[in-house]
């Protein structure tokens, strides 16, 4: 049986915290990652505009790629496209949400806080999994975009300042860290997020519960594709569709996650 193979799909690089926890659970299956940073941030796209990029994109990608299954690893595309996507393709197409389910399980003191991006913090949807989930619990919300950039950089192979980042850190969740009953619980609601991991508990003194979708969404492609015996090693080929300065400094986070290629992808609607 030849080895299984998956498509990794976000606007940028936070789906590597995705790809980290699905190889965790079945390091057999070989990766496509696909960062549409052309259209890079997806929450200042319209729904019909969005929707119309990943169904053009998605269908050039996997005509010349075929995949056995599909991890939308965006908030926003997920929570905007995911019904939409996975009524045209045949295959499996897995989402990624706010884990705010999880959260209220391990919450002590029944604060919860959501960080997540400006635009999966205003969703209809976002608000919907508070209400059916969280009704009983106090659900503090944080809009950032910084944070978002703050992963990238430490991703990429320019220098990083250990000090200067928990300064911007104790900025971005200085009105949680003032608070007299702080969230005892935080949901990563970005894809990015869990990069910094290490980094926000250290801003929280250690005494803090990160929730994020990564071990679902590993635990839901394991289902789909349980670990089998395969012929051949697999092997992880990463494609951006948009070629800058940004963009060939995160190569080295590809690199050292065992990708052994990162090159430029154009769908035929740019070729």
């Amino acid at each position: 049986m030849s080895v299984k193979q998956i498509l990794i799909f976000d606007s940028g690089v936070g789906g590597l915290s995705i790809f980290e926890e699905i190889r965790k659970k079945n390091s057999k299956l070989s990766c496509y990652y696909l960062s549409d940073n052309a259209y890079f941030p997806y929450g200042e796209l319209t729904k019909e505009v969005l929707t119309q990029r990943l169904l053009c994109l998605l269908t050039d990608f996997t005509k010349k790629h075929p995949v056995d299954l599909i991890v939308i690893a965006c908030n926003t595309a997920s929570t905007i496209a995911l019904k939409t996507l996975r009524e045209h393709f045949s295959i499996p197409i897995v989402g990624v949400v706010p884990a705010i389910k999880p959260a209220c399980q391990l919450t002590k003191n029944n604060i919860i806080g959501l960080i997540a991006t400006p635009a999966t913090i205003t969703r209809e949807y976002t608000s919907l999994l508070i209400d059916e989930f969280a009704t009983k619990k106090q659900v503090l919300t944080l809009a950032s975009t910084a944070l978002v950039k703050l992963a990238e950089r430490k991703l990429s192979a320019l220098p990083i300042d250990n000090m200067m980042l928990q300064k911007q850190l104790s900025d971005i969740f200085k009105e949680w860290l003032m608070l007299a009953r702080r969230p005892d619980t935080i949901v990563l609601g970005c894809t990015h997020f869990p990069l910094l991991k290490a980094d926000i508990e250290l801003c929280f003194g250690g005494n803090i519960q990160l929730v994020d979708s990564g071990g679902a969404i590993a635990k839901r492609v394991q289902k789909l594709l349980p670990v089998q015996c395969s012929i051949g090693m697999p092997q992880h080929h990463a494609f951006y569709t948009q070629k800058n300065k940004q963009q060939c400094a995160l190569e080295h986070a590809f690199l050292i996650r065992h990708f052994s290629s990162f090159s430029l992808f154009l769908p035929l609607e740019m070729e």
